[in-house]
């Protein structure tokens, strides 16, 4: 029972990593807009560094939730 109860407490733990994740994504979002809205002939120079940006803030979530579905379900 102890076991169990601490793979749900670290799995838990390992989640927290997409809090900043999504903390990242909107940051990233906004300021690509703030950017774009400032200077429209500025978007095709920033756009691509806004989806690169996205794409590696994801994939730290995705790393954060494969270590919590690990700790979960793993022997």
């Amino acid at each position: 029972m102890e076991v169990a109860a601490a793979k749900f407490i670290g799995a838990g733990l390992a989640a927290i990593g997409m809090i900043g994740a999504g903390i990242g994504v909107g940051n990233i979002w906004s300021s690509l807009i703030a950017t774009v809205g400032r200077n429209p002939s500025a978007k095709a120079s920033v756009e691509l560094y806004g989806w690169i940006g996205f794409a590696v803030t994801e994939a730290i979530a995705l790393f954060a939730l494969v270590v919590a579905l690990i700790v979960l379900f793993a022997g």
